[in-house]
């Protein structure tokens, strides 16, 4: 068809139509597609609308969002979900929904982090990946987003992210890496921002070297809304559709670049056919599946999928489960008025919404008192706002009705939260805290009964200052329009709480890894944590946290035995580790897999999560769980020959239930990747030493060098060796120091002969 189309087409065909369709090319018979948002459901707006989400949408499923679902760390149920968005995006007639968002919650303060799996790259890949595939088995595609290293909202258009190439490799690259090779979304999006000063829109290295060179990416990258600086350099870097239409501007600049020379014609002709293959899978996916939606179907799934996704943070003298004849006092304006959702271009308008407050009167049998605490001040909600600020009056008597109300209770529930104007794409957040009128709430409970529960709702994590004052915290994120129900759930024990944290939660800002450099300057964000990123920084650092990654409680108890590990025949390691439900009622534990290796010749975490696993066990049952850490995922980039390295040791495989509660330990023996690096002047004695050629005669020059320094070990400390010193000494600088006994001749000869014995 490439061939079929004149320039103007080529050129109209990669950009488009509007703000959610690319363009028709009649007269050959292709037709336009609709693009549209998701990730947690579908945001088909009317024509005309726009990306925030100001223009009508269509009723659809709100699923619970990324920082929720993620939670559950469970594969098969992120399919589900995934497979249930993509029958409702068929329905709806659109070819692509935008999403997963699977960029690193690298601080707590990033606006966006709602739509995040995890501050763990292992994590956001094989859960993105299940995504991915959900969606896609309907016929319909995903776009990965956002590539890469958006994890600020603040100058989001233009700041460049600046990160060494180990953490770029390993903690920002290595998920959208896991889903690209897993499971081949359709499309991929590039990011707004830079990455080391290019943006993402225009950089060869990311879109085609990495992302396809690589990766074997087969499909079409997709800017973001409006990412696209300079389309005529974007376009051969590897950029094939620019989102949404520039009214025909960027078209007549491609065409003019290649009327002039400055743009080969035929990197248009890849992009246009990527557009075209596009088209195709669109077309051959459509009629799959028929309406009309199971509307009841989809938000029973949105339930389980909420209550998978709550975490028990703490539970302290089994408070939890209620007892569903105790006498309730249900505080907070979120009981009411739920705040499910993230704001901005996710934003669901969803088939039905329930409330925490009518959910749990409906399961109770005793008496269900209301207070709402505090008042929601304008855009709090994502289903409602008030008209004016509360005055301090006002704020004085909710507290106080609140306070009565729980004096009568056997159980005070309180219903915490962010308001919807602390977090949002767009914008980051300013600290941690929870709004200083719900703290004091809770110290005003407290002061009148002691059984307080407290529920978050919060896209982004919170610092929770009164985790040692009371005794059941529920982390309840924002889990959707069937969210209400799936908290009663979990109150009253219906659902058996399972999630677990893929974020740690700190006690300060100022503990966090991006602490000192977030948000950057001058439009640079610096990422001087490096590798360090989430619990690798806790760990490395001995710092105290809140409630550490992996963390999660349930109503049942689990134990573990002793694990063991093995080599399979393709070179992953298989963990195996049997575990027991030792509780009276059935659960879910995720089980996680750690590795380290001591004594390593690079900078490594104290722990890094490889394997986990979602297990369902009935009372008293026991089961073996196997995990596989891949290989591929024990390398380390390698700076000085630029790729992946497996470094051969004795890896320590630690089974656990969270980054800090470690149930067994093995290890297991790995051989290193073969890697010889060339000798040169600069190489160090120590490396020489070590190579297989050059060693040997290096080791008996040794003498002869000791000998021509003179009485050397006379001004070295007692117990320090010349031979300690000189091992980080450049090779090529032994002859200025040896006299006469080493010549330059000499140690050129070495080089030489070193690297024609390697090739």
């Amino acid at each position: 068809m490439i061939s079929d189309l004149t320039l103007d087409e080529k050129a109209a065909l990669t950009s488009g139509a509007s703000f959610w369709r690319t363009k028709p090319i009649e007269r050959v018979g292709l037709p336009a597609i609709m693009l549209t948002d998701g990730p947690h459901g579908l945001r088909k707006q009317e024509e005309g609308g726009d990306h925030l989400g100001m223009g009508a949408s269509v009723p659809a499923t709100c699923f619970p969002p990324a920082v929720g679902l993620g939670s559950s760390w469970d594969v098969d149920l992120v399919a589900r979900v995934g497979a249930a968005l993509g029958v409702e995006t068929a329905i709806e007639n659109v070819g692509v929904l935008l999403g997963p968002g699977i960029n690193i919650k690298r601080s707590p303060l990033c606006g966006r982090n709602f739509e995040y799996l995890s501050e763990d790259p292992i994590v956001s890949g094989v859960l993105g990946a299940a995504y991915v595939n959900g969606v896609q088995s309907q016929g319909v595609g995903t776009s990965l987003k956002h590539f890469a290293a958006n994890n600020q909202e603040h100058d989001r258009m233009r700041a460049s992210s600046d990160i060494d190439p180990r953490p770029l490799r390993e903690i920002y690259l290595r998920g959208f890496q896991r889903v690209v090779e897993d499971a081949q979304p359709w499309t991929v999006m590039c990011a707004y921002n830079r990455v080391n000063g290019v943006f993402a829109s225009e950089d060869p290295w990311l879109l085609t070297r990495v992302l396809r060179d690589e990766w074997g990416f087969e499909g079409l990258v997709v800017s973001d809304w409006g990412a696209v600086d300079d389309r005529v350099v974007g376009l051969p870097a590897g950029l094939d559709l620019e989102m949404p239409s520039s009214n025909g501007r960027t078209d007549a600049q491609l065409v003019a670049a290649v009327q002039e020379g400055s743009l080969d014609e035929a990197a248009l002709d890849v992009a246009a056919g990527r557009v075209v293959d596009l088209v195709a899978k669109v077309q051959a996916g459509a009629g799959k599946v028929a309406g009309p939606l199971d509307v009841d179907a989809h938000h029973t799934l949105a339930r389980e999928a909420a209550g998978r996704s709550i975490v028990l943070l703490r539970n302290e003298d089994d408070l939890l489960p209620l007892a569903t004849d105790a006498r309730l006092a249900v505080i907070g304006a979120f009981a009411a008025k739920p705040r499910y959702q993230g704001a901005g271009s996710s934003l669901i308008k969803p088939t039905r919404l329930d409330t925490a407050l009518e959910e749990i009167r409906a399961l109770a049998a005793g008496e269900v008192a209301y207070a709402a605490g505090f008042d929601l001040a304008p855009g709090t909600t994502d289903s409602e706002t008030t008209d004016s600020e509360t005055t301090d009056s006002e704020a004085a008597a909710l507290r106080e009705e609140a306070v009565a109300a729980a004096s009568a209770a056997d159980v005070a529930v309180l219903f915490l939260g962010l308001p919807a104007r602390l977090e949002s794409e767009g914008y980051d957040r300013a600290d941690i805290d929870l709004p200083a009128d719900q703290l004091a709430l809770v110290d005003a409970v407290l002061a009148v009964n002691p059984n307080v529960v407290v529920v978050l709702s919060n896209g982004g994590v919170v610092a929770v200052p009164f985790a040692d004052r009371v005794p059941a915290i529920v982390e309840g994120w924002l889990l959707g329009q069937a969210g209400g129900g799936a908290t009663a759930d979990v109150l009253f024990g219906e659902v058996n709480p399972s999630g677990k944290l893929t974020e740690t939660i700190p006690h300060r800002l100022s503990d966090t890894p991006a602490f000192l450099d977030f948000g950057g300057e001058f439009g640079h964000v610096r990422y001087g944590e490096g590798l360090f990123v989430g619990y690798r920084w806790y760990d490395a650092r001995g710092i105290d946290v809140a409630f550490p990654f992996g963390h999660g409680l349930s109503y049942t108890t689990f134990a573990y035995g002793e694990a063991t590990a093995s080599l399979t025949a393709d070179g992953d390691v298989e963990v195996r580790v049997a575990v027991t439900n030792t509780g009276g009622r059935a659960g879910r534990e995720v089980v996680q897999v750690y590795t380290a290796l001591p004594g390593s010749t690079v900078q490594r975490p104290v722990r890094e999560l490889k394997a986990f696993a979602s297990v369902a066990l009935a009372a008293g049952e026991t089961r073996e769980v196997v995990l596989t850490v891949r290989r591929a995922d024990l390398a380390y980039w390698d700076v000085r020959v630029d790729r992946w390295v497996v470094e051969g040791g004795a890896y320590a495989i630690e089974v656990a239930a969270s980054s800090r509660d470690v149930r067994a330990t093995t290890a297991v023996d790995i051989a290193g990747d073969a890697l010889r690096l060339p000798i040169t002047a600069e190489s160090s004695i120590g490396e020489v030493l070590a190579h297989p050629v050059a060693g040997p005669l290096v080791q008996a020059a040794m003498a002869q060098m000791r000998a021509g320094m003179g009485d050397v070990e006379s001004i070295m400390p007692e117990g320090v060796s010349v031979d300690e010193m000189l091992m980080s000494f450049p090779i090529g600088r032994v002859a200025m120091m040896a006299g006469d006994q080493v010549t330059p001749e000499m140690i050129d000869g070495l080089i030489a002969m070193a690297n024609a014995a390697e090739a």
